[in-house]
């Protein structure tokens, strides 16, 4: 991850043309779509955000890129020409994160993405100077979940991820670490966020039969390939990212996402974090603020990345 001092500066620089004015922050995420199940909480958290940082007047403008790439990067071109905005949170999903890039640093917008792959801020180049990430790499994910597996037993895993940048980037993350800890990889399958059925990825994945499977992908349609796996009897151990740690992932899953193993954020365990842990408090008090609005047990992880954004901003500030 990039250190902190570097988005400090960005900002110090761009906010220092605008002393004594309003602060504008460009906003896009995914409130619709087949990553909606992320963006919603992000938006939820975007309206606890302070109104006023260092002083100065905060407008936040939000836009809906409805899980689109093409939307995304139309949304961020309309906020940095139109809106005139000082720095850009989003986008929710990697791909969409990805395609932003080029607009950004076009005209030196500093932005914080809420997805999750390294590729988004690595290497650091002319362009991606400019981008900085609040959720954890896939690569630190991926070493949790390949150690996990190796240390219960497991020799041998299948693997199932979107046909997309978030699922190339755990594919390239997870084939990488198995192969240094000697953890076979027997199957590698690909599925659209928008498909209803992976029947056929299914088939071969169970036909290989596996110790454990993977499951890279994020939101509701995570919940696809392991409701396919149940149906065919797959008894095996079932992984999924920490893209996946929300209500709906849940609903939607029901009793066949029981027994899931993955990795998630501390904000989501934040009772349960000792005290002198470096941000329990700030989760508390995420947690109290998000659910004083909607409610006992609906903070999810994804709003939590949107939280972080907050306080770099503020502290940037």
């Amino acid at each position: 991850m990039k250190p902190f001092k570097q988005l400090a500066l960005a900002l110090a620089a761009t906010l220092s043309l605008v002393a004594h004015a309003d602060i504008n922050v460009g906003v896009t995420l995914s409130a619709t779509g087949p990553a909606a199940s992320l963006g919603i909480p992000e938006k939820n958290t975007f309206a606890l955000m302070p109104t006023t940082l260092g002083g100065q007047k905060v407008n936040y403008i939000v836009l809906d890129d409805a899980s689109d790439t093409t939307t995304a990067v139309a949304n961020t071109r309309k906020l940095i020409t139109e809106n005139k905005v000082d720095i850009i949170i989003g986008s929710t999903v990697t791909p969409n994160s990805l395609a932003m890039i080029d607009a950004v640093s076009e005209s030196g917008t500093p932005m914080i993405s809420m997805a999750a792959s390294a590729r988004i801020v690595e290497p650091i180049d002319a362009k991606k100077r400019w981008v900085f990430k609040t959720p954890q790499n896939d690569i630190m994910m991926a070493l949790a979940i390949v150690t996990h597996m190796v240390d219960n037993g497991i020799k041998t895993a299948g693997f199932i991820g979107f046909a997309d940048a978030y699922g190339e980037g755990w594919w390239g993350e997870f084939n990488k670490i198995a192969a240094a800890k000697k953890l076979n990889i027997v199957a590698s399958e690909r599925y659209n966020r928008t498909d209803t059925s992976v029947t056929g990825q299914v088939l071969k994945l169970v036909a290989a039969r596996p110790d454990a499977i993977l499951i890279a992908g994020s939101g509701t349609p995570a919940a696809l390939p392991q409701k396919a796996l149940k149906e065919r009897g797959y008894a095996g151990k079932i992984y999924q990212t920490h893209g996946i740690a929300n209500n709906d992932f849940l609903r939607v899953g029901g009793k066949d996402v029981e027994g899931t193993l993955l990795p998630a954020g501390p904000v989501l365990v934040a009772a349960q974090l000792p005290a002198d842990h470096p941000v329990k408090k700030s989760a508390q008090d995420y947690i109290a603020k998000y659910e004083a609005v909607h409610g006992k047990g609906s903070v999810s992880t994804f709003g939590g990345h949107a939280w972080d954004a907050g306080l770099l901003l503020a502290a940037a500030a």
